[in-house]
């Protein structure tokens, strides 16, 4: 059994799960998210706690087990807490400013880039370095924190560019003659 599946992921008070034969439903506070299952794996709800097993005894329900553990787990934490991301601009003039569901980014370009939020993701800027990305689904935050830091990855020899606020940048020494 994978080892990922053997822990029970535990369900919080306000958060409300229902499945059916080809479907998960993950239901809280902050929204609803909804995931497929496979016939490969079995899910039990034993009080506050669902269990997760492979369906039959092959290498991929067994894989398929811990997947969709872990998803549901980023389910439950996402409609119970929600999910975030942060990216500092490091640069001269790199500025970004939320409006609406937009992200207007000065990016050293000759233009302004500006990034449309898709559904059920809020962005905040606390300072115009500061970019805060929210939601309840992990992957869509995730992915959205990615496609912003593609505008301008950070360059390796002075740092400059868009990087997540935990990411070690490594400086290269400059070519000397």
């Amino acid at each position: 059994m994978s080892r990922i599946a053997k822990y029970p992921v535990a369900i919080p008070e306000k958060v409300e799960v229902s499945q059916t034969p080809e479907m998960i439903t993950v239901k809280g506070p902050l929204g609803s998210l909804s995931q497929k299952v496979g016939t490969l794996v079995t899910i039990q709800q034993v009080n506050n706690e669902l269990l997760f097993a492979p369906g039959n005894d092959s290498a991929q329900a067994n894989a398929m087990s811990g997947t969709l553990r872990a998803l549901v787990f980023n389910m439950v934490t996402g409609v119970s807490k929600g999910w975030e991301k942060k990216l500092l601009l490091v640069g001269v003039g790199y500025r970004a400013q939320a409006a609406g569901d937009k992200l207007n980014l000065s990016l050293g370009f000759s233009h302004p880039v500006v990034h449309q939020m898709p559904q059920g993701i809020k962005v905040e800027t606390p300072t115009q370095t500061e970019i805060l990305i929210k939601g309840i689904d992990r992957q869509v935050v995730g992915q959205v924190a990615a496609e912003v830091r593609a505008y301008r990855k950070p360059e390796p020899y002075k740092g400059k560019g868009v990087r997540y606020a935990n990411e070690k940048v490594v400086i290269k020494e400059t070519k000397k003659k």
